[in-house]
């Protein structure tokens, strides 16, 4: 199958951050938490790690922290839809687990941050999926994408309170301290910005995986179409042979670290041939890029122009030192706003706790304490997809990927109470060698033998007259 040049095939996975308030209760581990919060999701799917009816995979990843990897989603909205709707349905767990350490004897609330950083110094990560084509350069295809990695976090970065042996700042990313080399086929123990493992869970003849572990977790949607959009948009020109400006790092690990630091855009980074550029200059070079080839590589349509502006206002916010252009569309600005005001009214420096204890509430998922969730209720935050689209997204898959047929298969064997096993290319009824469908092609939303096993499902579940 012939899949179009402007068709992708995109996922985002988030690890959240757990933790237990119970000051009165005895001590608890973080793997006692988890088991309660996914006592439900064990019942139904004999499991920690499953397969939901949205297609998307929910599991408890190392360290006892939840993780929800979305669907296939072939367009950005889907995927920010489905984003979202992972949230809420961590969220969803929270009641059970808090009743269920209470009948523990341990009386609590549960608490779960969409963020990078504990207050231990750990990381856990946000990582972004963008099928392309194999190709034998795969390595070098992937390394031409670094230094806009690097730089990208002055318009995509979470924002995050640094604190350093020389006293607390903020930056613009929480996760650009904690990695360690461009590109590796490690995730935990070498935490690369790019993971090169050979994984594409598709056609391995046709497709890889560009697997990024660089990003942060965003609260925004409009944060989420501006990262996903723009890096779909540079590998657009990449796959089309576009030849785009030499800006290779000297030192990539030293240059993500100068800037995420530098909040006024002026620190320069060092390339191969020499030069000196700040992140602003690369940036706005990668945009130029880009704009240059709207109408011949890059099809024009109403979504790139909003994260073509959105990516040239992120750029002058930081060039003019003027956050308020996108401070209810990216997260650094957004919170930067907030904390900022806190600390005026307070007259407190960036190490106060109560600046942390605020900027942890900014990334607390619950819709009735979190206070990311509280400025979208109050127009202070940018939406990209409205909440009917969120809710619908719990429970059904998008319709135009593989992701359609493992969300019928899932919901039916569910309702006709029979084991099955789901991975993101095998659908199985338990029984029988003829009853494993393999799904190679995650284009491809229809296939008449999962037609087949979806018959033997209704039957299975149809009452007996």
């Amino acid at each position: 199958m012939e899949v179009p040049a402007e068709r992708r095939i995109f996922g985002l996975e988030t690890e959240f951050g757990l933790h237990l308030d119970a000051p009165n209760a005895r001590a608890v581990t973080p793997e006692e938490v988890a088991g309660h919060l996914f006592h439900s999701v064990v019942k139904w799917g004999r499991s920690s790690n499953v397969f939901l009816p949205n297609a998307s995979r929910l599991y408890i990843d190392v360290g006892a922290h939840p993780e929800y990897a979305t669907a296939e989603c072939d367009s950005l909205t889907d995927l920010i839809a489905s984003d979202k709707a992972g949230e809420r349905i961590v969220h969803d767990l929270v009641a059970e687990g808090e009743s269920r350490l209470a009948d523990a004897g341990v009386e609590g609330t549960i608490h779960l941050y969409k963020n990078n950083t504990d207050s231990a110094g750990n990381s856990y990560g946000c990582h972004e999926n963008y099928l392309v084509r194999r190709r034998a350069d795969f390595r070098a295809f992937a390394s031409a994408l670094l230094p806009f990695l690097v730089t990208r976090q002055i318009v995509t970065g979470a924002g995050s309170i640094t604190r350093t042996s020389g006293g607390a700042a903020y930056s613009f990313s929480p996760r650009a301290d904690h990695m360690w080399e461009g590109m590796s086929s490690a995730t935990t123990r070498s935490r690369p910005m790019i993971n090169t493992r050979d994984e594409p869970h598709a056609n391995a003849e046709l497709y890889r995986r560009m697997h990024v572990i660089v990003g942060d977790s965003s609260m925004s949607e409009t944060t989420t179409l501006l990262k996903m959009g723009a890096t779909d948009l540079l590998l657009r020109l990449m796959e089309a042979h576009v030849a785009l400006p030499d800006l290779t790092l000297a030192n990539e690990m030293q240059a993500i670290r100068d800037v995420a630091h530098d909040m006024t855009g002026a620190a320069t980074v060092e390339l191969v041939d020499g030069r000196r550029l700040t992140a602003v200059q690369i940036q706005q070079e990668y945009l130029d890029a880009v704009r240059s080839h709207v109408g011949t590589a890059i099809v024009e349509t109403d979504e790139v122009a909003r994260i073509l502006d959105l990516w040239e206002r992120g750029i002058r916010a930081v060039r003019e030192q003027n956050p308020g252009l996108v401070d209810t569309e990216i997260d650094w600005a957004i919170k930067l706003r907030l904390l900022e005001r806190y600390r005026d009214r307070l007259a407190c420096a960036w190490d106060d706790p109560r600046l942390a204890r605020l900027e942890l509430a900014y990334h607390d998922i619950s819709p009735s304490t979190g206070l990311f969730t509280r400025l979208v209720r109050d127009g202070l935050a940018a939406t990209v997809v409205d909440d009917a689209r969120i809710e619908h997204a719990k429970t059904v898959a998008p319709s135009t990927t593989r992701a359609h047929l493992r969300g019928q298969f899932v919901t039916a064997a569910l309702a006709a109470g029979q084991d099955f096993t789901v991975d993101w290319v095998h659908l199985k009824i338990a029984g029988g060698a003829r009853s494993t469908v393999l799904l190679k092609d995650p284009f491809r939303n229809a296939d008449g033998r999962v037609d087949v096993l979806l018959e033997a499902l209704h039957t299975a579940s149809a009452p007996v007259e």
